[in-house]
């Protein structure tokens, strides 16, 4: 509410070149071909920062200094484990979704263990993206809501339904080019804020460091009333350690890179092999900086409201507001005019370049392993190209409601909650497709008793979160293990019912 003239300027050129792209790209959408992985043609640089795009999202660009500002560094442990996942990626989950020609991430389940499996693939996956979708876009309108004094469910409905536009209307390759542009400007938007901070700091930048480094706020550590606990290394399923922050991170980088349609489909998007490596070699070494980055501006936003007092930072340390409302609290209050307009032109980047490649990803999965697999098959290629523009239609409505939802629960800080729905729904996936790519024992039974055993291990971990279980019957061990614990469950289980069922021949 407190934009001027220039930074409504600013922010109204960007949101409309972002249309114009969807609209650009909406002429070359003659063909699921194109509208799914764009006549397979980009080039390295630009997956790489279209993936960036689209692991960067509002749960960086908001949760991420949310949670630095109000706690540590602890949850940027879990993104160290990102190279050694993707030197794996490279030298065996991508080669062979290349050589494959594929277009899902799911078509390898059907080719490993049959069709059956496939769809338990494609339906998690969708599954798990519309969680996504929710919360990114309810972190969204908290950045709106500071903008203009509309009500939350117009800022809602509003944000989703102008992502959904040019999504539906421009295809991957409007998602991919828009992600490059999006990445770009978040980039820019997250050094002018710590600029502005620093700046704003007698002591610059190393009075940052000084100050929040006596408090303990760059520590891996816990925060209670205010005050860190420290996190040990070792082995530990009942309690946060660092060791175990790494495995998680592993567990969840192998997920996104081995089964992830998001992150496949820009395999495929590729021109080559050789430029789809490169897009991951990108992706690297532009994340974990920026990652850190957005971290440190959480960090530096404590040091700066330390010597700045603020109502609402007061209440986001004491609990009474949530954390994910600093950083548009900054942005609207302290940022000169035209430099606002672009860090709050930046978080809406964070948020667009998230929702676009998992809309666009979910319609793809839906008609690809759904819909033209088993539902309507043999049919003219245009039917299944105007079906993918309503499955992306659907989904965009499904992503409000979501929000919406979502905007009236209780959570903690969103990156803490991001963290435990994606355990809870990631269908031990991992473990599913490491049973297929390592292994050439089972089929579908194999994979069908993993999967089952996986279901329950879940069900009871929501049971314990919702606190529906009596004390001895809860999961003894943290929720941030669920995935970790539930990938071991699928591989172990899955392998041992295919040492008594053998592969059946086909």
């Amino acid at each position: 509410m407190t934009l001027a003239p220039l930074d409504w300027a600013v922010l109204l050129a960007y949101l409309a070149v972002v249309l114009l792209i969807g609209f650009w790209f909406a002429r070359r959408n003659t063909s699921t071909e194109e509208y799914f992985v764009g006549g397979r043609r980009f080039r390295g640089w630009v997956i790489g920062l279209s993936l960036v795009g689209t692991s960067i999202s509002s749960i960086t660009f908001l949760a991420y200094p949310a949670d630095a500002f109000k706690t540590g560094w602890l949850r940027y442990l879990p993104n160290l484990a990102l190279p050694l996942a993707l030197v794996m990626a490279a030298r065996v989950f991508l080669p062979f979704f290349r050589r494959g020609n594929m277009t899902s991430a799911y078509e390898f389940l059907e080719l490993r263990f049959g069709p059956s499996v496939r769809v338990y693939g494609a339906v998690a996956f969708i599954v798990a993206q519309l969680v996504r979708l929710a919360m990114i876009l309810w972190l969204l309108s908290l950045l709106i809501l500071q903008l203009v004094e509309v009500s939350p469910t117009t800022a809602i409905i509003a944000a989703g339904l102008f992502v959904g536009l040019y999504t539906v209307v421009g295809g991957i390759d409007a998602v991919i080019w828009t992600d490059v542009l999006q990445t770009l400007v978040l980039l820019l938007g997250g050094l002018l804020c710590v600029w502005v901070v620093v700046e704003a700091l007698p002591g610059g930048l190393g009075q940052v460091f000084r100050e929040a480094g006596a408090a303990g706020k760059f520590a891996l550590s816990e925060w209670r009333d205010g005050e860190p606990q420290p996190v040990r290394w070792g082995l530990s399923l009942s309690e946060k350690t660092a060791t175990m922050m790494l495995f998680i991170g592993l567990t969840n980088w192998l997920t996104e890179y081995s089964s992830n349609q998001n992150t496949v489909q820009r395999y495929c998007a590729s021109r080559s092999t050789r430029e789809a490596r490169r897009g991951l070699w990108v992706y690297l070494f532009t994340a974990l900086p920026v990652w850190a980055f957005y971290m440190l501006l959480g960090t530096a936003l404590w040091v700066f409201f330390q010597h700045h007092p603020d109502p609402v930072a007061e209440a986001v340390l004491a609990g009474t507001a949530k954390a994910e409302t600093i950083v548009p609290w900054f942005i609207t209050e302290y940022l000169p005019a035209g430099v606002a307009g672009l860090v709050v032109a930046a978080a809406l980047a964070a948020a667009m370049s998230s929702l676009d490649s998992s809309i666009n990803s979910v319609a793809t999965v839906a008609i690809v392993d759904l819909y033209r697999r088993h539902l309507r098959t043999g049919l003219d290629d245009r039917h299944y190209l105007r079906s993918a523009r309503w499955v992306a239609t659907a989904v965009t409505v499904l992503m409000i409601v979501g929000a919406l939802w979502l905007n009236g629960a209780d959570t903690h800080t969103l990156q803490d909650t991001s963290t435990i729905l994606v355990s809870l729904f990631g269908g031990g996936m991992l473990g599913l497709y490491l049973l297929g790519f390592l292994s050439r024992r089972g089929d579908a039974r194999a994979a069908w008793w993993g999967i089952v055993a996986t279901l329950l291990f879940t069900s009871w971990t929501v049971l314990t979160n919702e606190g529906m279980l009596p004390a001895t019957l809860s999961a003894p061990f943290d929720l941030y293990y669920t995935g970790l614990i539930g990938n071991l469950v699928m591989f172990v289980v899955g392998y041992g019912a295919a040492l008594y069922w053998p592969r059946r021949a086909r």
